[in-house]
């Protein structure tokens, strides 16, 4: 069995991020961490925590670094993180929430932020044909990664439709604002020399092995391979 990984998928949207960071949970034998799935488990469960990010969702505001932070620190306390690791999908977002999970790690720390580079055009495309469910926001695409019935989720039976905010000029306003707002964050992890830069074109088998050779190579010379 592979040793585990400590991984964080970043990347816009239409890079891949949901799809790799489930591949790299797979081949790795950890848990998928998505912040949306927690925030949602959070929620629906009617934690303090949940209560709070439950205000700020309603209320239709941005959920506090402070509170994200606890949500994700909770989550990673868990015994299924301690041992072989996770992939975190969606968080940190800021330099802030990237201090915050490097003090959570310590003395162990992360193997490797994976930043799926992928240019405009070509998001335009993918996100044209995606389609999420309603339920449990899982991702497909009309092209290549239905749902095995149409209309209908994989995971949990649910509607699968197209975002009403998958338009070009929607998703053209979404991607200014992650360069705007992910450029400090990609520095502070290249600084660090925690940052392996991935092209995200192609087949999901080919990102996949993509990234799992660079991980791998990471691992190894953390190891002193």
């Amino acid at each position: 069995m592979n040793p585990g990984a400590r991984l964080l998928v970043l990347g816009k949207q239409g890079a891949g991020k949901g799809t790799q960071a489930v591949r790299l949970s797979r081949h790795y034998v950890v848990p998928h961490i998505s912040t949306g799935d927690t925030f949602r488990q959070a929620v629906r469960s009617g934690s303090e925590l949940g209560v709070e990010a439950r205000r700020y969702l309603d209320a239709g505001e941005l959920v506090p670094d402070e509170v994200v932070i606890a949500m994700v620190r909770q989550r990673l306390t868990r015994s299924d993180t301690s041992h072989r690791g996770f992939v975190l999908d969606g968080f940190p977002r800021t330099v802030a929430q990237a201090e915050a999970l490097a003090e959570m790690l310590v003395p162990n720390g992360l193997h490797l932020a994976v930043d799926l580079e992928i240019d405009t055009a070509s998001v335009l495309s993918r996100l044209a044909s995606r389609r999420v469910c309603v339920d449990c926001g899982a991702n497909y695409s009309v092209i290549d990664n239905p749902s095995r019935v149409p209309g209908l989720c994989d995971v949990c039976g649910g509607e699968v439709v197209q975002r009403d905010d998958d338009t070009e000029a929607a998703i053209r306003r979404r991607l200014e604002l992650y360069e705007r707002e992910t450029a400090p964050l990609i520095a502070w992890y290249e600084e660090r020399s925690l940052l392996a830069r991935i092209d995200a074109l192609g087949m999901p088998d080919e990102v996949t092995e993509r990234i799992v050779t660079e991980v791998d190579r990471r691992i190894l010379r953390a190891a002193g391979g």
